[in-house]
C-alpha cells in the first residue's frame, strides 16, 4: 500500500513541470531537509492509477480550464501492487476540490466492487459512520450530474516528506504519465499512450501552511516556473474527447 488510511484534509498545492534529468537533481537536493514516504519503496516510489468520472459535457474538465475558485471532481483510485485488484481490494473514492487558491481532498475507504456499485450504478453501500456525510455528498455528486466514468490515468510517483521540522511539507515527482478513454477499468492492467513525453516529469509542493524558507529559496534560484495543469484535464485533451486548449500548461 502507498498511502495511509487519512480520509481528509486541507492544503496548498504548487505544480512545476520539470524536465527528468533535472528532476533527478531536485530529488538529490530535497533529501536534505525531507525522507522518503515510507509507503512506497526505500526511495518513495509507488505507482497508482484513478478512474475520473464526469458529465456528459465535461462540466469538471472545464471548471478546471476556466480557473473556477471552487471546483471538484470525483474519482476512483487504487494503489498499485503485484497482485491482481478484485471486488474486495481496497479502494478510494474521493472528492478533490479547490477553494480559491486551498486543495481539499474528502474520500471513503471501501472494496473496489463496492466503489464500481457506488459510483457506475449510484447504489447506496455500507460504510464506516464517520464517511457517511462524504458517501452521501458523492452520491449526490454523482446522481445529479449523471456522472460516468470518462478517464484513467496512470503513473509513477517518488514522494518525500518533511521532517518533524517542516511536519506539513509534501513532494511529489510524478513520471510515466499515462492515460485511457478505452476499457475504463481499473483491474486492467493496460498501459495507455503517455499524456506528456516520457522525458517530462510533474512536481508538486503540498504544504498545510507555508512553504519553508530552503524550499522557496532553491525554487527562486532553480527558476521554477508555476503551471497550471490537471492530469485529467491533460488525458482528455490527449484522447481528443475534448478541445484542444492552447494555455493547459500556464
Amino acid at each position: 500500500m502507498a498511502t495511509n488510511d487519512i480520509r481528509k484534509f486541507n492544503r496548498f498545492e504548487l505544480k512545476y513541470l520539470l524536465d527528468y534529468d533535472f528532476a533527478q537533481e531536485v530529488m538529490k537536493r530535497i533529501t536534505d531537509y525531507m525522507v522518503p514516504d515510507s509507503h512506497g519503496n526505500n526511495q518513495g516510489v509507488y505507482f497508482l492509477s484513478s478512474l475520473y468520472y464526469d458529465t456528459d459535457d465535461f462540466r469538471f474538465f472545464w471548471e478546471k480550464i476556466e480557473g473556477e475558485k471552487f471546483r471538484r471532481k470525483l474519482r476512483v483510485r487504487i494503489y498499485e501492487d503485484n497482485k491482481t485488484l478484485n471486488s474486495k481490494s481496497k479502494a478510494f473514492v474521493e472528492i478533490k476540490q479547490r477553494l480559491n487558491k486551498v486543495t481539499q481532498k474528502r474520500r471513503i475507504i471501501v472494496p473496489y466492487g463496492d466503489a464500481l456499485k457506488f459510483c457506475n450504478d449510484y447504489e447506496s453501500i455500507k460504510v464506516d459512520p464517520e464517511d457517511q456525510p462524504v458517501a452521501e455528498e458523492m452520491l449526490d455528486m454523482l446522481v445529479k450530474g449523471q456522472l460516468k466514468p470518462q478517464c484513467i490515468t496512470s503513473y509513477q510517483r517518488q514522494a518525500f516528506n518533511g521532517t518533524e521540522k517542516d511536519p506539513g511539507l509534501r513532494v511529489t515527482f510524478d513520471t510515466n504519465l499515462r492515460y485511457r478513454r478505452n476499457n475504463l477499468d481499473l483491474a486492467d492492467k493496460q498501459i495507455g499512450p503517455f499524456m506528456l513525453p516520457p522525458n517530462r516529469c510533474i512536481m508538486e509542493v503540498k504544504v498545510n501552511d507555508r512553504i519553508p524558507y530552503w524550499l522557496t529559496e532553491f525554487a527562486a534560484d532553480a527558476n521554477f516556473q508555476l503551471v497550471r495543469i490537471s492530469k485529467y484535464c491533460t488525458g482528455l485533451q490527449q484522447a481528443e474527447a475534448v478541445p484542444q486548449i492552447e494555455h493547459i500548461f500556464q
